[in-house]
């Protein structure tokens, strides 16, 4: 664990209240907790819209990343590394994903930056989940689902003062 000050980790329902105080619309869906990509296909029934996968990672340098993909695209670190100007990109340990973000693995979302009040991670968010269409993340927890669409979570993001770098991970050079 980090040396300084343990967050307050914001709660769902706290978040959930910053949303709707920021004006973007969402609806959150409950549903028994899920830990990977697979478990949430299995479990997600009706929910509309692009799920993510979300890696915390963090560089030679010690800068901290928070990488957001449609969970069909694949994520090549190596190419990753020259588009967002990283050194080497490992995954960053639960530890220090508690202290920065206030999540556990399996609870990784954008909506962490909420927590992220010093500014240490930068989010790399796929360009397909800020058009339009509905995107789905869980809000802080993995028993819940939080729908809103790209628009609402740049919004989001923006408020946070956590502007992303926006990649195509569709192109199999990212």
């Amino acid at each position: 664990m980090s040396e300084s000050t343990p967050i307050q980790p914001v709660t769902s329902d706290e978040l959930l209240e910053c949303l709707k105080a920021l004006g973007i619309a969402a609806t959150t869906f409950e549903h028994p907790p899920v830990m990977t990509v697979e478990e949430s296909q299995m479990m997600r029934g009706d929910i509309e819209g692009a799920h993510a996968k979300n890696l915390f990672l963090k560089d030679k340098k010690q800068n901290l990343w928070l990488v957001v993909a449609v969970e069909s695209h694949a994520v090549d670190l190596k190419a990753l590394r020259p588009l967002i100007g990283s050194a080497g990109l490992s995954f960053g340990r639960a530890e220090l994903l508690f202290d920065v973000l206030g999540v556990t693995p399996g609870s990784v979302t954008p909506f962490a930056v909420v927590n992220d009040t010093l500014g240490k991670v930068t989010v790399v968010l796929d360009k397909d989940l800020v058009g339009g269409n509905k995107v789905n993340f869980h809000p802080l927890i993995n028993t819940r689902t939080t729908t809103l669409d790209g628009a609402g979570l740049l919004a989001f993001l923006k408020a946070q003062n956590h502007d992303p770098i926006i990649v195509d991970f569709k192109d199999s050079t990212a």
